[in-house]
């Protein structure tokens, strides 16, 4: 009895984990991750010439790649001087627009997990205001902040990113998901992001190097692209498991009386 019960339980869990298409939204994710964060992060860093790290140096520190991995993906992006220099209104304009969309990708992404109705279209608002956080957010990230060289580095690093994904999750919901239901998303997130850094020193820093040498930069890209598809993945799927371990706790916890 106690074992058909368990794999009761077993399958609405993976009807949840289907139900949230996360692959499919993964692969969206990348899509408009290519077209967004990667742009953004270039002018962000490019945003301070003085003494930030160049953008390719932050994404190769991102991906946890070594030296030479590095050095490949330094070939394909100019220097932040020259990024800020090149860079036109209308470009800044098309990249407002496509991080909007990025933002609603993302929303909808939650809503599915937490089976909510989509908000209502005065909420875009939410949008604007989360996509100037992740702008303030990765400009910090980019100017070489002090506890870099720190003993305390991974810890400020993973407590800064949990409360943005915390937040983020909040906002996008409109609020309608406790504080409380949402932390374990947040925290699975980031020690998810967490794993693809190591995944990344062991996988992706020799595919690097392997795809520069028979596909040229064109090889990078393909494997940068890749990246930011694991990162989807950790994103929402970070966010369903919290949901499912917030449903266990709940099925846990007695009813009052």
């Amino acid at each position: 009895m106690r074992s058909t019960y368990r794999r009761a339980r077993a399958g609405r869990r993976w009807v949840r984990v289907r139900e949230a298409e996360l692959w499919q939204r993964s692969l969206g994710f990348a899509a408009l991750g290519f077209l967004t964060l990667v742009p953004l992060l270039v002018v962000v860093s490019a945003a301070n010439t003085a003494g930030g790290e160049e953008f390719a140096q932050w994404l190769g520190d991102g991906l946890g790649v070594s030296p030479a991995a590095r050095a490949q993906i330094a070939d394909l992006f100019a220097l932040p001087g020259q990024a800020w220099r090149t860079t036109t209104a209308f470009g800044l304009a098309l990249l407002a627009v496509f991080g909007l969309s990025f933002g609603t990708m993302l929303q909808a992404g939650y809503e599915k997990i937490w089976d909510l109705p989509p908000t209502r279209w005065w909420a875009k608002w939410r949008h604007v205001v989360w996509l100037a956080a992740l702008v303030g957010f990765l400009y910090l990230s980019a100017i070489t902040p002090p506890w870099r060289e720190s003993s305390a580095r991974g810890v400020v690093t993973v407590a800064i990113g949990t409360l943005f994904f915390w937040w983020s999750q909040r906002l996008l919901l409109g609020g309608r998901v406790a504080w409380t239901a949402l932390l374990p998303g947040a925290v699975a997130t980031m020690l998810g992001l967490l794993g693809l850094r190591v995944f990344s020193r062991f996988v992706f820093s020799p595919l690097i190097a392997s795809s520069a040498v028979t596909y040229g930069p064109f090889g990078t890209v393909l494997v940068i692209q890749s990246w930011l598809v694991g990162v989807g993945v950790v994103v929402f799927g970070g966010a369903l498991a919290g949901r499912l371990v917030h449903d266990e706790l709940l099925r846990r916890t007695p009813p009052d009386g």
